[in-house]
């Protein structure tokens, strides 16, 4: 039978490989320390035309202080912004925006690992490339050229599962993994 010592060594390696795996850098591994515990989720809402994805909050999130705790583990929903034109059957406003590009969820990772928008965005680019960060609350544009920034939804290509919450960011409210 392993010691107890042996046991935690063996298992705090494990979790360090694992982290590694997720984590861009060794500072993905410092927990958060957010002071509620929470933060924002969003979820798949739509499927649109021309392979197309409406991602949003929904009736569970909560944008001002989180709706899941940080030690759940999600997807982190990743954003390529290209500069894509709207596709024919989507007219953005203010509630439901078009991100100008691609979004795709990475696997599941828990919040505490996100401990600034930075290590989100590095998790982001090691998954999908260069050019991708994590997807934030006022992504979605509308209006004459796309100029104004809405919230709560927005439209852009992509494939993203049904039925799950994925880490999302907001820039002005403490409602992310890192706040």
């Amino acid at each position: 039978m392993r010691s107890v010592k042996t046991a935690l060594a063996l298992g705090v390696a494990a979790l360090a490989a694992a982290g590694s795996v997720m984590a861009p850098s060794a500072t993905a591994a410092t927990p958060s320390v957010n002071a509620n515990g929470k933060a924002m989720t969003w979820t798949l809402l739509a499927d649109g035309p021309s392979g197309t994805v409406q991602v949003g909050g929904g009736p569970l999130s909560n944008a001002y202080q989180g709706d899941t705790a940080v030690s759940t583990a999600l997807p982190l929903l990743c954003l390529r912004v290209d500069g894509r034109p709207a596709p024919a059957g989507i007219t953005p406003g203010f509630y439901a925006g078009w991100a100008r590009g691609t979004v795709a969820a990475t696997g599941p990772i828990r919040g505490t690992r996100l401990t600034s928008l930075a290590v989100a965005d590095g998790v982001c680019a090691n998954n999908f490339g260069p050019g991708w960060r994590m997807a934030e609350f006022h992504d979605g544009r509308y209006g004459p050229n796309l100029e104004s920034s809405g919230g709560w939804s927005f439209w852009a290509y992509g494939d993203v599962p049904a039925g799950t919450r994925f880490w999302t960011s907001i820039d002005d409210q403490p409602a992310n993994p890192w706040n």
